[in-house]
Order: C-alpha cells, then structure tokens, then sequence
C-alpha cells in the first residue's frame, strides 16, 4: 500500500485527535504501559515534526515502507510515547505497529540482570588484581558488601579506598556489556528490519517474560503496515541497522529511576547497582544522540543538535 500521499497531506495541516479507548501498545508481554497528559503532549509536538521526515524515508524507500525508532533511558516514556505515534498513524490512514526492543536480548531478563552484576564484580576484582588490591582480607569485606549490596556504592570509599578500584573496574565492564551484542540480539532485529523494508507479507516476532519458559513467537500480519516502530533503549545503537528516523528522548539517571519507579520494572529501582547501570546506560545514549533525527527534552521541547550539547555542557539537566 501506498501511505505517502496520506502522509503529504498531513504535513502542516495535523491536528492532536481524541483518543477514544484504549491505545494498543507495544508487544513486549506484561509491559506496563500508562498514557498520561505529559505523553499526550509531548507526542503532539513529537508528530508533526516526524511527518515531513516520515514522507522523506517513504520516497527513498522501494517498498515505501519506513521504520522509526523511539529510544532513551529505561522508564523514560518510550513505550508511551511510541504507542501514541503508532496510534496517530493508524487515525490518519497510515498502518503502523509498534515493536519492543525488549523482546530480543540475548538472555531472558533475570538472567541478563544476573548476568549484568556478575560483570560488574568480576571485572571489579580483576581491576583489584591488577592494582594489587585485592587480598583475602579485603574479600572478606566485599563479601559483606555483596550481601548488603553496596559494593556499588562510591560513599563506602571512605571506609574501604580500594573499593574505588573495585567500582572503576566494574564500571569499565558494564561500558563494554550493556548495549553490546553481548548482550542484545541485534542480528534478529536486523532481520526483521530488512524483511519488513523489502516488503515482507508476514513475520514470527518474538515474545519474551521473564521466566525460562515465557519465550514464543507470534506472527504478525504486515500487510497493511507502512510504518514499523520500534521502542527500545538501544533504537540508535550502531550495531541496529535499517533505521530510518530514531527519535531520543532525553532523560537523566535520577529521571528515568522515577520511571522505573513508577512502572514498577523492578524491585531494586534504589540500588546503588542500579544507579550505575543508569549511569551507564545514559552515557551510552548520549554518545549516540548526534545521529538522532529527532533530539526531545523531558519538557517535550525538541533540541537542535546544538542545544542538546549546551544542555549536556551545563550538567545535563531537561527542561
């Protein structure tokens, strides 16, 4: 189908709809995903910028098939943000669905947390090894700092200065983890972007929970799609090939935390692990900004590239 047209002349001339019951969301299973004011508002600035970009990736394409991205920091308001586009598109006459990232690690989420904090320790050890701070004394006390879990914690430095080694080394190991393919299945994705670009009828997507056996495919009718968008943390990661628009929204660590929080994505949101893993997360997303198409503050202002550097410059902080 031919969605170009429909997309022209929306351009300039696109209004917010009423939303009228429940918006379909994205296919990760049992996301919880809560649509308030600030998404609604956000996502009507968010729109009309995307359209002229969306007419732009449908003209180039053979299929005139785009594919978008809407990513940022965990909690951030991606699934949000992303299900009101999706649902914008379908109102004006554009079939699009809404795909989650989360669906494609390489391990099913407790076992990816599990496997986060094993990387975390070991390189924090092997850190110590190679400074010669590591002794059989000192693995007693992270040992108890383990159990208590604030071995992450940089305000335990001033009772242990080694720990400081420890948190440096584990750092460095989730730098090289998260958002890796390591970690993340980006060639299934790949597959299924080239497939949907080239026009492909039909796919079996991928469903994930978070037990071993919560794990099936389901197949999904694309027919009638002309706009695939993807919500994930990593929808602008070099290693995700065939995005046409990536769209980030900007947050901090202490931000998406409240996020998180508030949708209840784990039960250790407060952990100085945690914070870490944010902090991470964050600067990996930043590194990744200048290719975005569409930069968004918390506020829902969209930032020249410009304007998001003066805004990381002066500590960061949406407004």
């Amino acid at each position: 189908m031919n969605f170009l047209k429909t997309i022209e002349e929306q351009i300039g001339t696109w209004s917010v709809p009423e939303i009228i019951g429940d918006i379909p969301h994205g296919d990760m299973p049992g996301d919880k995903v809560e649509i308030g004011q600030s998404h609604i508002e956000k996502s009507a600035v968010i729109f009309p910028a995307l359209l002229p970009l969306l007419r732009d990736a449908m003209s180039a394409s053979a299929s005139g098939r785009a594919v978008v991205s809407v990513y940022g920091g965990s909690g951030v308001g991606k699934s949000e943000i992303a299900s009101l586009i999706t649902y914008y598109l379908n109102k004006i006459g554009v079939g699009a669905y809404t795909l989650s990232g989360d669906n494609y690690p390489r391990r099913i989420p407790v076992h990816n947390d599990a496997e986060r904090l094993g990387i975390y320790r070991t390189e924090g050890i092997h850190n110590m090894i190679a400074n010669e701070a590591y002794s059989t004394k000192n693995a007693e006390v992270l040992k108890e700092l383990w159990i208590s879990e604030k071995d992450a914690d940089p305000a335990m430095q001033a009772e242990y200065p080694w720990l400081k080694l420890y948190q440096d080394g584990g750092r460095t190991g989730l730098e090289q983890f998260l958002g890796s393919s390591r970690e993340q299945n980006f060639d299934e994705l790949n597959l299924i972007i080239r497939r949907f670009r080239n026009g492909g009828d039909s796919m079996w997507l991928k469903r994930m929970g978070r037990t071993d056996i919560d794990l099936w495919y389901e197949e999904i009718d694309f027919r009638s799609i002309g706009v695939l968008v993807i919500e994930w943390t990593h929808g602008n990661n070099a290693e995700l090939r065939g995005i046409d628009i990536p769209i980030y929204l900007h947050s901090t660590p202490e931000e998406t935390r409240e996020h998180r929080r508030a949708r209840g994505r784990d039960g250790k949101t407060d952990s100085a692990f945690t914070t870490v893993v944010l902090e991470v997360e964050q600067e990996l997303l930043a590194s990744q900004a200048h290719t975005a198409k569409l930069i968004v503050s918390k506020s829902g202002k969209i930032l020249s590239w410009d304007e998001y550097k003066q805004m990381m410059e002066s500590g960061g902080q949406t407004k």
